[in-house]
C-alpha cells in the first residue's frame, strides 16, 4: 500500500477531518513535519480543508535554530501557506525555572500553539506523530508507569484549546515518511540533538528500538497495531465504568467524592481501576498525576477493605480517606476545626458565627426570628436562656469530655458518642463543640444536640440556635 493511500486510510477510519476544516499544521522543518505539511499541500482540495503552518524557534541551537525558521518559511511562501512563527528563548526560561528543558520547550510551544489557534480561528491542530514515536512511548511508559494509560500511547486525536489535535501520521514508519520526501525530491532539515542521548526518547530510540526490529522490523507497526486494539478495548470499558462512576459515586458540599466501598468491591477489578483513573481526571489535571501508577495502586489499596480507618495523601492538599466503609476524598483543610481555642456566641450580638468549613451558627431571641434569617439547609434548636446561660462558646474536643443526653442519667463520653455517630477518627479531635462559660459540652454541632435543646419550640424557651 502507497504512504499516501494508507495516510488517507487511517484519516478515514479515525475520522480526523471533516469538510471545510481549518488546520494548523505544527511545522518543525524535520522530515515528520516537512511530510506531513507536503501532503496536506497536496490533498487539501481533496479533503475539502483549507491548511496554515505554525513554527517555533526554541534558541536552543544558535544560528541552526533560525535556518530551520527560515527554510520553512521558504518553502510556505512558494506553496503560498500562511507561516505564523516564533522564536521563545528557552535557555532563558530554564535558566529561571531551573526545570527540564525538554518540558519547558513543550509547554512554551503549545502554549503558543494555542495562541494561533485562538487568533486564527483553526479548528484542528495538526501534529507529525508517527509510527515509530507510537512505539517509542508505549517502551517509556512500560519502563515508567506501566499503567492502562500509558500502555495505549499516543491516541489519534484530542482535546485541545477546547478544539482538537489530530496526528493522521500513527500508522506510519519514520522510514516510509523518509522515502515519501525523497520520492518527491523535497529537502528537510536536521536536527543534531536528536543525535545525542541526552533525552530519554533518544536512548530508546538509538538502543533499544534497534534491538526490538532486528527482531521484527515491521515492529513499529505491530505496536501501531497493539495501541489502536488498546484503545478501542478501552474506550468501550471507559463507557461502562463511566456509568458505574455516575451510579456509586458521590460529590457533595463538604466532601469533594465519597463511596460505599461494599459498592465498588462489587465492580470487577477491570473496571475498578477505571473508576480511579476517572476519579484522578476529575481532581487532577496534570497528566503524569492522572497516570501515576503509585496514586492508583494506593488508592485500590485503600479500597481493599471496608472495616478499620486508613487515609492515604494525596497531590495538591487533598486526601482519600477510608472509615466506617466509606471512601472519601477531600481537601485536608475539611479537616480543621476552629481556628481559635474559643470563639464567643453571644446572643445581644445577634451575628452569624462561621465554626468550620461550610457551618455557621446564630443566636436570636424567639421573638426575633425570622424567615429573612433562615435557608433551605437552616436547623432550628430551641432553649430556655434561664438553664443554659450565655455567651456560649466553640472549642474542640478534650480528653475527657462527656455531654447529657435526653433520656439518660449520666452524661455520654464523646469519644464513645463518635464511634457510634461514624465520625471519622481523622475529624474527631477537631470537630466543633458547644461549651458553656463553665466548659460543659451542650452541643456537638452537625452530630447531636444536648438535652437543654428541642427541635420544636417548648412553654418556656425563649432563644433559638440557628444551625446552617
Amino acid at each position: 500500500m502507497s504512504f499516501e493511500l494508507k495516510v488517507k486510510q487511517f484519516i478515514e477510519e479515525e475520522q480526523l477531518l471533516q469538510q471545510d476544516d481549518h488546520l494548523l499544521v505544527a511545522v518543525s522543518g524535520g522530515v515528520d513535519s516537512m511530510a506531513l505539511l507536503h501532503y496536506f499541500v497536496t490533498t487539501k482540495d481533496q479533503w475539502g480543508v483549507r491548511i496554515e503552518a505554525v513554527h517555533v524557534d526554541h534558541m536552543l541551537r544558535g544560528e541552526a535554530s533560525a535556518e530551520d525558521r527560515a527554510f520553512v518559511q521558504r518553502y510556505c511562501n512558494k506553496y503560498g501557506i500562511n507561516l505564523h512563527a516564533t522564536a521563545i528563548p528557552i535557555p532563558e526560561i530554564k535558566a529561571l525555572e531551573n526545570g527540564n528543558s525538554q518540558l519547558i520547550c513543550r509547554r512554551e510551544r503549545y502554549r503558543y500553539f494555542g495562541e494561533i489557534m485562538q487568533k486564527t480561528r483553526a479548528t484542528k491542530l495538526v501534529t507529525a506523530h508517527h509510527a515509530d514515536d507510537q512505539l517509542e512511548s508505549v517502551l517509556m511508559g512500560l519502563t515508567k508507569n506501566a499503567t492502562m494509560n500509558s500502555m495505549q500511547g499516543i491516541r489519534p486525536q484530542r482535546f485541545f484549546e477546547g478544539k482538537s489535535l489530530i496526528r493522521p501520521f500513527l500508522t506510519v514508519t519514520k522510514t516510509e515518511i523518509r522515502e515519501y520526501l525523497q520520492k518527491l525530491g523535497l529537502d528537510y532539515r536536521e536536527d543534531a540533538s536528536n543525535n545525542k542521548d541526552d533525552y530519554v526518547r533518544n536512548r530508546f530510540r538509538h538502543h533499544v528500538v534497534p534491538l526490538l526490529e532486528l527482531e521484527n522490523p515491521r515492529v513499529a507497526e505491530q505496536v501501531s497495531h497493539f495501541t489502536q486494539h488498546l484503545q478501542e478495548d478501552d474506550a468501550f470499558l471507559m463507557t461502562l465504568a463511566q456509568d458505574t462512576f455516575s451510579k456509586i459515586m458521590t460529590r457533595n458540599n463538604r466532601n469533594l467524592y465519597s463511596m460505599e466501598i461494599e459498592e465498588f468491591q462489587l465492580v470487577p477489578v477491570a473496571l475498578q481501576r477505571r473508576l480511579i483513573l476517572i476519579l484522578l481526571n476529575y481532581l487532577y489535571k496534570d497528566s503524569n498525576t492522572i497516570q501515576s501508577y503509585a496514586l492508583l495502586t494506593s488508592l485500590l489499596k485503600l479500597c481493599d477493605a471496608t472495616a478499620g480507618y486508613a487515609e492515604v495523601h494525596l497531590p495538591e492538599g487533598l486526601i482519600a480517606v477510608r472509615s466506617y466503609g466509606k471512601l472519601t476524598i477531600h481537601k485536608k483543610e475539611l479537616c480543621e476545626g476552629p481556628t481559635s481555642a474559643e470563639n464567643p456566641i453571644i446572643s445581644t450580638a445577634n451575628r452569624w458565627i462561621t465554626v468550620t468549613k461550610g457551618v455557621r451558627l446564630r443566636l436570636v431571641k424567639l421573638t426575633e426570628l425570622s424567615t429573612e434569617l433562615l435557608t433551605d439547609t437552616a436547623q432550628l434548636f430551641y432553649f430556655d436562656a434561664s438553664k443554659l446561660t450565655l455567651p456560649l462558646y466553640i472549642r474542640a474536643r478534650k480528653e475527657g469530655d462527656r455531654m447529657l443526653l435526653k433520656g439518660m442519667d449520666q452524661p455520654k463520653r464523646l469519644s464513645r458518642l463518635f464511634i457510634d455517630e461514624k465520625i471519622p477518627l481523622n475529624e474527631r479531635n477537631s470537630w466543633p463543640l458547644l461549651i458553656t462559660q463553665s466548659d460543659e459540652v451542650v452541643a456537638v454541632i452537625g452530630v447531636r444536640m444536648g438535652i437543654f435543646f428541642s427541635t420544636t419550640a417548648r412553654p418556656n424557651d425563649d432563644t433559638v440556635l440557628i444551625v446552617d
